[in-house]
């Protein structure tokens, strides 16, 4: 039976996650505070954790940083903040998904569902190759050339996503249904924001642009 740690300082809130979630059959284990809930995830590591952002005392982001920092645990975030700045910020600390509050428990299961089939374990690991880009799945360790760099969570998933997807032209849609599980809006800025962030990682030393823009359209890993 999987396990699902809740963090979530609201009572009702913890306890329509708990209940819902053990009607689902996920054991289910909560914490009322960040301090508390990363206790629970180092002494029982959970399969999956639903994480409330807005806590007194250690906040929502920083417990994701911190279990992020030693464990690839699926991490959803809970929050009423719903700009798209705050979604980055939210992904960018190590979130895997991002759900606004008030929220249909439905849609919280299925995000829920969604987490947890894509951290089942896949295919053996093994390293993809782009010019001089590498990137291993086992280790999740990039490099371009000699020159290894760290990528955050979602960084990873759509460089391994366009590394497995060479010379093809991704549409937003693609990408956005692929690595983040589902659109966030027309508007949303959040796949720019990483793209950017993987151009500035993969050109640190000033290397060749891999990564290009498809105006209208998506994007594609390839050579001038």
């Amino acid at each position: 039976m999987e396990q699902i740690l809740v963090i979530e300082d609201d009572p009702a809130i913890r306890d329509l996650l708990r209940r819902g979630l053990a009607y689902d059959n996920y054991k289910v284990a909560t914490a009322s505070d960040g301090n508390a809930g990363l206790t629970t995830a180092r002494d029982n590591p959970p399969d999956l954790v639903i994480l409330d952002w807005m806590m007194p005392g250690l906040d929502g982001l920083e417990v994701c940083k911190r279990l992020r920092s030693g464990s690839n645990v699926p991490i959803l975030m809970l929050t009423a903040k719903d700009s798209v700045g705050d979604r980055v910020l939210g992904l960018e600390s190590g979130a895997d998904d991002y759900l606004v509050k008030p929220f249909a428990f439905p849609e919280l299961l299925a995000r829920v569902h969604a987490l947890l089939r894509r951290a089942q374990p896949g295919s053996k690991p093994e390293v993809l190759r782009y010019n001089d880009l590498s990137l291993d799945t086992g280790t999740r360790q990039a490099r371009r050339g000699n020159r290894a760099f760290e990528l955050t969570a979602k960084e990873y998933d759509l460089l391994e996503y366009l590394m497995r997807n060479p010379r093809q032209v991704l549409t937003r849609e693609q990408i956005l249904d692929r690595v983040w599980g589902y659109d966030f809006g027309g508007e949303s800025n959040v796949l720019e924001v990483y793209v950017r962030y993987l151009r500035q990682k993969t050109e640190a030393e000033g290397e060749q642009r891999l990564i290009h823009t498809i105006r209208g359209v998506g994007y594609v890993l390839r050579e001038e």
